[in-house]
């Protein structure tokens, strides 16, 4: 199964690209990516996509340091919740272990471990990867973040050793700016080398009442986990319904495995694609048509449909009534219950 990755991933891409002479619209649509993906942070969007234009933006743009670029303008904020409580764990090595037992909410492709012996801590990274295919823009994108992290909170005079299985790149001047000239290339593994003690450090600004209410949502959502077939499919149907491929064919492919696999395995959970697809129209539709400004043609294409009568023939399938009618009654009753409050 293909994992997925919130889109805030892809926080400052439009501006990194445009700075490099790409167009990143262009892009995005090239490798799959829906761009309200740049709107919502919280939009999910397969891993594989996002690998896939990292590395098409490093190639055209002759950026061979376009992952690290990014990195440079990552805050633990890009982590969303699991920042939140990285912030206000007691100590780093708390923090870090916090990271490494959620960062499956941010990112189900991105494997982190912490090892220590002899008085040293490594703290590796790994993508995971369904076949060989190049990775190196993800690899530093992902130390880079890493490094962030943790000199967020160790200070800014934390020197740790920053490891690459890759080998160097041809100009390293970013990767010594960014992580301040202890490097090494064609290592056995991506990550960082620092001394244990590092990580006994105190975060002054922690506070114990917030991590236990971050580590209580976040152990809620691992508690139902973002992994089942219906999931994924659901998510991405969301973000792609609008744009004309959202085929079962064409969402099998982006999880990975045939038609026939991905019919059987939702059959598995007494689903079909279609009424998943029917599902999120529903939802997207009794959401958006109550406002006036959203023509019914748009919404048509929001949705999918090929026209806004298939679209008007689906909607008095579901709802009994034209839409029209349906959204003047659900107006009239919000403003009646606005009167009466």
């Amino acid at each position: 199964m293909t994992d997925l990755i919130r889109s805030a991933c892809l926080t400052s891409y439009p501006e990194i690209a445009r700075a490099c002479g790409l167009d990143p619209a262009r892009l995005l649509a090239a490798c799959g990516i829906n761009r309200r993906c740049l709107e919502d942070p919280d939009i999910r969007l397969p891993a594989g996509a996002l690998r896939k234009l990292l590395e098409r933006s490093a190639e055209q743009s002759g950026a061979e340091d376009f992952g690290l670029r990014l990195a440079e303008t990552r805050t633990l904020s890009v982590l969303g919740p699991v920042g939140l409580l990285v912030q206000q764990e007691p100590t780093v090595r708390h923090a870090l272990r916090s990271l490494i037992r959620y960062i499956r909410l941010h990112n189900e492709a991105l494997d982190l471990r912490l090892e220590e012996r002899d008085g040293e801590a490594v703290v590796s990274a790994e993508i995971k990867v369904d076949r060989p295919v190049p990775v190196r823009q993800g690899v530093d994108l992902t130390v880079g973040v890493l490094y962030r992290v943790l000199r967020s909170l160790l200070g800014p005079s934390w020197r740790p050793l920053v490891c690459f299985a890759h080998a160097a790149p041809t100009r390293r001047e970013t990767h010594r700016r960014f992580f301040g000239g202890r490097l090494s290339f064609d290592q056995e593994f991506n990550g960082i080398v620092c001394d244990s003690r590092d990580l006994d450090r105190a975060i002054p600004a922690s506070d114990p009442m917030l991590a236990r209410y971050a580590r209580q949502h976040l152990d809620a959502l691992l508690g139902r986990p973002h992994a089942s077939t219906a999931d994924k499919v659901r998510e991405l149907v969301r973000l792609q319904l609008g744009s004309g491929r959202c085929t079962v064919d064409h969402v099998a492919a982006q999880l990975s495995v045939d038609r026939r696999t991905l019919h059987r395995r939702l059959a598995a959970e007494n689903l079909t694609y279609s009424q998943i697809v029917d599902a999120v129209r529903v939802e997207i539709v009794t959401r958006s048509l109550p406002s006036r400004e959203r023509r019914l043609s748009t919404l048509a294409d929001m949705l999918g449909f090929s026209s806004l009568s298939a679209f008007s023939r689906w909607f008095r399938t579901r709802f009994r009534a034209s839409a029209s009618t349906w959204r003047g009654a659900r107006i009239s009753g919000i403003q009646g219950a606005g009167e009466n409050a």
